[in-house]
């Protein structure tokens, strides 16, 4: 049975969503996005050659046909993310939009506030919106009411490799959301994607963890494969827990009727 992930009404055949920071060269980024089979790629629009496209990020994805989002990192307010956007849609000639606003430059932790008044107008203006937020249930129902289009919480801070600290509280809007759920931020290793798949995401975003690798590569295909044995066994269904022992084979009938 078809499994796609759809966003904006695209279909596409990969649930993991890279990141195109820290790469040693443009070379190693686009083999490393071919290895992972992501379809979708995120920028920020401040690293992008928006006049001429003649940068070490557009041309490599575009020559993989992988679909641009680019984000709004380095914005402080929401001012700053609504010129972004704009100006990368005139520039990349794409609606989709990733609102990330961080004014804490320590911990780059998103700003509630600043991110839903952002998303606000982004909505109205046409963008196909993915905001970046912190595990809040309350702020990303919010976010779905106005008309976003995924919600991205994030596991931990943006590349501290941490994993999913914030597995509770996703959790929660994973079970009340009407939206694709994409968990971003702070997945450090394929275990941590394949975790966010069983528990019912609909995507990752992952950009430290392969592009800060020793091999970036090999690591693109250990994700690729983490993800889809996660997204298999969501599907197919977990074992429920027990807190006490169950015998796979139990001998009571056994015992019962060779004892006859």
């Amino acid at each position: 049975m078809s499994d796609k992930l759809v966003l904006a009404g695209r279909e596409f055949d990969s649930r993991l969503i890279i990141g195109t920071g820290k790469y040693a060269s443009a070379e190693v980024l686009q083999k490393s996005a071919l290895a992972s089979g992501a379809q979708i790629a995120t920028m920020a629009v401040k690293r992008v050659d928006v006049k001429t496209h003649q940068d070490e990020i557009v041309a490599p994805l575009k020559e993989l046909n992988i679909t641009l989002m680019p984000n709004t990192s380095g914005a402080k307010n929401a001012r700053e993310a609504i010129f972004a956007a704009r100006l990368a849609r005139e520039a990349l000639g794409t609606d989709w939009i990733k609102v990330e606003i961080h004014p804490d430059v320590r911990y780059l932790l998103p700003d509630p506030i600043e991110t839903l008044e952002a998303c606000k107008v982004l909505v109205e203006d046409g963008f196909k919106v993915f905001p970046y937020i912190q595990a809040d249930p309350v702020l990303a129902r919010r976010l779905e009411e106005i008309g976003v289009i995924a919600v991205m919480p994030l596991g931990a801070p943006i590349g501290s490799a941490q994993g999913l600290q914030t597995k509770a509280m996703i959790d929660i809007i994973l079970k009340q959301s009407h939206v694709p759920v994409i968990v971003d931020a702070g997945i450090g290793a394929p275990s941590d994607a394949a975790l966010a798949f069983e528990m019912g995401a609909d995507a990752v975003m992952v950009n430290t963890a392969i592009a800060a690798s020793a091999d970036a590569v090999l690591m693109s295909e250990a994700f690729k494969a983490a993800c889809e044995a996660g997204r298999k066994a969501y599907k197919a269904g977990l074992a429920i827990k027990s807190t006490s022992a169950k015998a796979t084979s139990p001998m009571e009938a056994f015992l019962k009727e060779a004892m006859k």
